[in-house]
Formats: C-alpha cells, sequence, structure tokens
C-alpha cells in the first residue's frame, strides 16, 4: 500500500511537471487515488495497512517537518487573527449541525458526531467522540462517511473558487484551514493552492487540532448530565491528543533558536511536502465511493447545509473584517 501510495505520487509528479501550472501535483495524485480505487486490484485488503500508515503516519511526519519553515513568532502571527473566528466558526458549526439533526430527526449519537467532525478536525474528531456517547459503529461510520464526502469535493472546490476570486495566499490558508474538516483535506486543499498558503492553513488547522481535547470534555460532562450514559472519554482522550502537533512546535522552536538555519529548513520542506503527496495520494487510494452511498439523504443534506454555510461565512468574516491584512507568509 506505502509503495502503491508512492508511486501513484511520483506520477503525479511527473504528470505536472509537464503542465504546472493546469492543475496541481496534489489535485493529480488524489484523482489518480480514486481511479485506481475503484478497481479490483486498487482494493485489494493486502494494500490497507500500507495505505493507512501513509494516510496517517506519513502525513503527521510531512506536518512536522513542516514546523522548521515557521518561527514561533509566525506561527502566533497566523494564529493570532485566526483564533477568534476559529472559536466562534466551531460554535456556530456545532449549533448549525445540532440543529438542523433535531429538526430531521437524527438519532442524537449521530447528530453530535456530525456536529464534532464539521466544527473540529474531522474524521479525526468523530473517531475520538464515539466512545465518549458511545456511538453505535453505524453511526461512526456514517458520520466519518458525510465528512470525507463534503471534505474531498472541498479539496477540489476551494482551491478553484480562490484561483477564480484571486484571494492571496493568506486568505486562502485562513478560509481553508477554518472551514475544511479533516486533516488531510486541508493539506490537500492548501497545497494545490500554493506553498504559503499550505504554510498559514496549517498552523490554522492545527490549533483547530489542540482544541479538540477541552471540547470532548465538555461533550462528555454534557453527554453524561443529559442522558445519564457514562461513555469512556479517557479513550475518547487518547485520540484526541495531537502529538504531532507538539512535534510541529517543537520545529518551529528549534527554528526560532537559531538551530535550524535557513537551507536545512528549506530541505525540510521539500521531504515535507514529498511526504505529504504521498499520503495525499493514500487518501484518495482509500476513499471508497460505495460508503458514500450508504450514508442516506438526511445527514448528507445537514452535513451540505452545514459545509455551505460555514464555508461562505468564514470567507465573509475574514475578507470583511481584513483578518489576513499585514499577514506575513514566508
Amino acid at each position: 500500500g506505502l509503495l502503491l501510495a508512492t508511486a501513484v505520487a511520483a506520477a503525479a509528479r511527473s504528470i505536472t511537471g509537464f503542465a504546472p501550472s493546469i492543475v496541481s501535483e496534489v489535485t493529480v495524485a488524489i484523482l489518480i487515488g480514486l481511479v485506481i480505487g475503484r478497481i479490483p486490484a486498487g482494493r485489494n485488503a493486502v494494500l490497507a495497512p500500507g495505505l493507512k500508515l501513509a494516510a496517517e503516519r506519513v502525513l503527521r511526519l510531512g506536518i512536522i517537518l513542516l514546523g522548521a519553515k515557521l518561527s514561533v513568532q509566525q506561527i502566533a502571527g497566523i494564529g493570532g487573527p485566526a483564533a477568534l473566528i476559529i472559536v466562534v466558526t466551531m460554535a456556530t458549526a456545532l449549533t448549525i449541525v445540532l440543529v438542523l439533526s433535531r429538526a430531521a430527526s437524527v438519532d442524537g449519537r449521530l447528530a453530535v458526531l456530525l456536529a464534532v467532525g464539521a466544527a473540529v478536525c474531522g474524521n479525526t474528531a468523530v473517531v475520538a467522540t464515539s466512545p465518549v456517547i458511545n456511538a453505535r459503529p453505524r453511526d461512526t461510520a456514517y458520520a466519518v462517511a458525510t465528512v470525507t464526502l463534503f471534505g474531498t469535493i472541498a479539496v477540489f472546490a476551494y482551491p478553484l473558487i480562490g484561483h477564480s476570486f484571486h484571494f492571496g495566499d493568506a486568505v486562502f490558508g485562513l478560509w481553508a484551514g477554518i472551514a475544511i474538516n479533516d486533516t488531510s483535506q486541508v493539506v490537500a486543499a492548501g497545497s494545490a493552492f500554493s506553498p504559503g498558503a499550505l504554510q498559514v492553513a496549517t498552523v490554522v488547522k492545527l490549533i483547530r487540532n489542540a482544541l479538540m481535547a477541552p471540547l470532548l470534555l465538555g461533550i462528555a460532562w454534557i453527554w453524561s448530565r443529559r442522558t445519564g450514559d457514562a461513555g469512556d472519554a479517557r479513550a475518547g482522550l487518547r485520540r484526541a491528543v495531537p502529538l504531532f502537533v507538539l512535534g510541529f512546535l517543537a520545529l518551529s522552536g528549534l527554528r526560532s533558536a537559531g538551530l535550524i538555519d535557513p537551507g536545512l529548513a528549506a530541505t525540510f520542506e521539500t521531504i515535507a511536502r514529498s511526504l505529504i503527496l504521498v499520503a495525499l495520494a493514500a487518501v484518495g487510494l482509500n476513499v471508497k465511493l460505495e460508503e458514500l452511498r450508504s450514508v442516506g439523504p438526511r445527514p448528507l443534506l445537514i452535513g451540505l447545509a452545514a459545509a455551505v454555510v460555514i464555508g461562505v461565512a468564514t470567507i465573509l468574516a475574514i475578507t470583511g473584517f481584513g483578518l489576513a491584512n499585514g499577514l506575513v507568509v514566508a
């Protein structure tokens, strides 16, 4: 699986080498992965462990190495303007999904999973929240499929919209990092737009990831109070603590202390971009369209409404309040 993802990434890089201005290598890698994943050979069970390794561990390693490109001061400069809108967007997403789910008579557990998937960090949040509320496996699968569907659409739609409206790197990075759900999808959209947008989107997304643990504690407390059903909060928190965020910050700290010179930082960035390309090829190979079709209309409509409202509201807030003004992209 890891070798296949690497081969797909190499093919995507070769293809875009002939026409780099037409489409990004990330987009091509995901598209190739989607196509291969539809044929029987691409679904072989022997590929699953390697694809999982690439989509998770390799992606996180790539994100960690990106930390060498940014100083602590730069991270603070990006995170400062984004902090308030991140919190407001998360609260808005949670409210929208829960209200719509109640109106559509969606089961409470599935509603919570859809809400955290839209508000925090996609599939990781869904999987981490499941044991906290004793969610059924079917509900977890439905929520993951919904997040995957609209996140995959965003990977292709956001860069097209961004280029069409001539967004700058800072504006697009803030938008993608705040409005797109899963970490892999944020990285894919940022990479497809520009290296600068990737840096901003990654920092913003890691801030969202870091907020997952306190949010889970709140969900555990509210859920047990309202239902009397005390789930396994410890299991959820173990999955919620984003250790790769600490790795990213550690390399950034070393860069700020002068222990990583610009030449080494550039090398790390080159390696990171290659690792991320392999990981996103694996993401494309891992998408199972039949699972997306099995979700049913109500969760999909809720996910669609949340994605549209969050996407539109976020970009209006970023541009309307000038949140990207003065934000320097390395």
